[in-house]
């Protein structure tokens, strides 16, 4: 396995971003790196559509939220995707319809969810975000990555961040022999394990460094999850990697679903604050 990418170069204090406290690390470029795209949000109203895609309606997950491209926005350097409650029909309802998209006569909530599909595209490199999530009961936040090859899961699914039921996961999926079903590496950490009790509220960075050896996952520089890239060939016999091709990224909220539990009634509004996104490569 090669050696892990090196850190940081050495900094100044690190400059203090929106939501009032310090990066967790400086803001410098890594060194063997360069940056190749980033988005800092700072230019207030919808987001950069050259970078950004939405998506639109019930999706995945039998989830709860309709999306839709008017719960995201940028203001004060930070690209906010926001919960909201919600009572209108449902447009795509078909009664009868054995389809869960299509099946609810009602949208309860909407939220957002951006993707570069289409925009850009990356295979390998060190990937970062920071952001401050949100954490009441039924929330689903995450920052993740998709395979641009082939339907899911075996096109690859890489979970940088995902938040649900009091706990953070950092996740890599690959394919199996039975269709729509993911093989797994999977950690995951408590929010009560962090030493901080306020560690909910602030502001953090989570970080993929991906090469052609090993995915490795962060929050904070804590190493959370590191899974040999040998370990995610399809198990279809095709002997296709889908860590060995190009990913784009996601940036959603979601709500309730099959991972994200029940909504409690104070839990809406909430929001998604996201500082940055940065992509690196050596």
């Amino acid at each position: 396995m090669a050696a892990r990418p090196t850190g940081p170069a050495p900094a100044s204090p690190a400059a203090t971003r929106p939501g009032g406290a310090p990066d967790p690390r400086p803001t410098a470029t890594p060194e063997g790196y360069h940056l190749v795209w980033a988005d800092e949000f700072n230019q207030p109203g919808r987001p950069d559509s050259t970078n950004w895609r939405f998506e639109t309606g019930f999706v995945r997950n039998h989830e709860a939220q309709w999306y839709q491209p008017e719960n995201a926005h940028c203001e004060n350097g930070l690209l906010v995707l926001e919960a909201r409650p919600a009572s209108r029909p449902n447009p795509t309802y078909r009664p009868g319809s054995p389809d869960w998209r299509t099946s609810r006569p009602t949208i309860t909530a909407t939220s957002a969810s951006l993707n570069t599909r289409g925009r850009h595209q990356w295979q390998y490199g060190r990937f970062e975000l920071r952001a401050r999530i949100p954490t009441a009961p039924g929330l689903w936040p995450a920052f993740w990555t998709l395979g641009v090859s082939k339907p899911w899961p075996s096109n690859g699914e890489i979970d940088i961040m995902e938040y649900y039921r009091g706990k953070i996961l950092a996740n890599v999926a690959s394919g199996t022999a039975q269709l729509y079903t993911a093989k797994w590496h999977s950690e995951t950490k408590p929010l009560r394990s962090f030493a901080d009790p306020t560690w909910a509220s602030k502001f953090h960075v989570w970080r993929m460094d991906w090469d052609a050896q090993a995915v490795r996952l962060y929050v904070d520089e804590e190493l959370l999850n590191e899974t040999p890239l040998s370990q995610a060939v399809n198990q279809d016999g095709s002997g296709f990697n889908p860590l060995h091709q190009p990913h784009y990224l996601l940036l959603n909220l979601a709500l309730g679903g099959d991972n994200g539990g029940a909504l409690a009634p104070t839990s809406l509004p909430a929001r998604y604050e996201i500082d940055y996104v940065r992509v690196y490569q050596r």
